[in-house]
């Protein structure tokens, strides 16, 4: 099968189009016939040699797909061949067909294309488990996202609209500013122009925030504390500002508030499997009934995966980017 490599950690054109042998699937796990992957940060930092897969995993980059099941490994009786599928992937992703624990499969949602559905399953994984299942975010509260025109931001937005959430965003231009406000954004914030803790602060009548979702760390630490309401909760997902910053403990104690760090990558395959059922019991009937849609930028042939991992790094695409081999 064709898949991507990367022989030696670099730049984008460090990713290599490779033949490498078809995987079979082992007992409890099914093999998708890929139709598209989605590209994610995860996989540029991989592609960089600072994020490694977790031990036993595939060295292929990739850590969602969609596409039809075509071999079912010993055990698996809840997915047939030929059934349209999208799955939560630990690696190997970028490649023609990929091998996956039977748990982190769902079905193509009703109403979504089976292209397209590559574009939902990490980001409704990570975005329902940070925001509902560490972060308790109910409806009538405010939620703050940062980075709120990515793939991850895009489906946050939608997820809290539906749960009846009011939703601050960051972006760093005006054209995804709106493209935020037309998935359902209330608040505002031109990161590169306005101080976002201002900003809810007004909207808020000086209340601040009940949720962050946060992919910038270090950078946003200070002032994601000073944004956060009386019982707020920071989740942490990402480090894009850097991994070492300065906790006020002091405004924490005050606010009774609590900060939480989590990635998705590296769980054991059974608690995967866990979030993976909440998504397909809460998040998938969003998306049936339309309130919650696959934001899709672009795609690019699995040989272009180097264009790919230039375009979400230049940060000029709002939602998701996918391969297809």
């Amino acid at each position: 099968m064709q898949a991507i490599t990367i022989p030696v950690p670099g730049d984008a054109d460090a990713l290599v189009l490779d033949e490498l042998p078809t995987p079979d699937p082992a007992p409890g796990q099914v093999r998708i016939a890929v139709a598209a992957a989605g590209v994610n940060r995860a996989d540029v930092l991989q592609r960089q040699g600072h994020y490694a897969p977790p031990h036993g995993e595939s060295p292929i980059p990739g850590l969602e797909v969609s596409g039809t099941i075509d071999a079912v490994g010993e055990g698996v009786t809840q997915w047939l061949v030929g059934d349209e599928v999208c799955a939560l992937l630990a690696g190997g992703g970028y490649a023609a067909q990929v091998v996956v624990p039977a748990g982190q499969v769902l079905p193509v949602p009703s109403g979504v294309s089976v292209v397209d559905a590559a574009a939902l399953p990490e980001v409704a994984a990570t975005v329902w488990s940070n925001l509902v299942l560490v972060g308790g975010l109910t409806a009538g509260e405010t939620l703050l996202v940062h980075g709120g025109s990515s793939g991850i931001g895009t489906m946050a937005i939608q997820v809290a609209r539906a749960l009846g959430v009011r939703v601050a965003v960051t972006a760093g231009s005006p054209d995804k500013l709106e493209a935020c406000r037309a998935l359902g954004a209330d608040i505002l914030v031109n990161y590169r122009e306005q101080d976002f803790v201002d900003v809810v602060r007004d909207a808020t009548l000086g209340r601040g925030v009940d949720v962050i979702l946060d992919n910038m760390g270090a950078k946003y630490l200070p002032r994601n504390v000073e944004a956060l309401a009386t019982g707020g909760r920071l989740v942490i997902i990402g480090m894009q500002g850097g991994a070492k910053g300065e906790l006020d403990i002091a405004t924490l104690l005050r606010k009774r508030a609590a900060v939480h760090a989590t990635s998705l990558r590296a769980r054991p395959a059974e608690e995967k499997a866990s979030i993976v059922a909440s998504v397909r019991e809460h998040v998938w009937p969003m998306i049936a009934s339309g309130r919650v849609r696959p934001i899709v930028n672009s795609t690019h042939q699995l040989a272009d995966a180097a264009a790919a991992h230039r375009e979400l790094e230049a940060s000029g695409h709002v939602g998701k980017i996918l391969l297809q081999p």
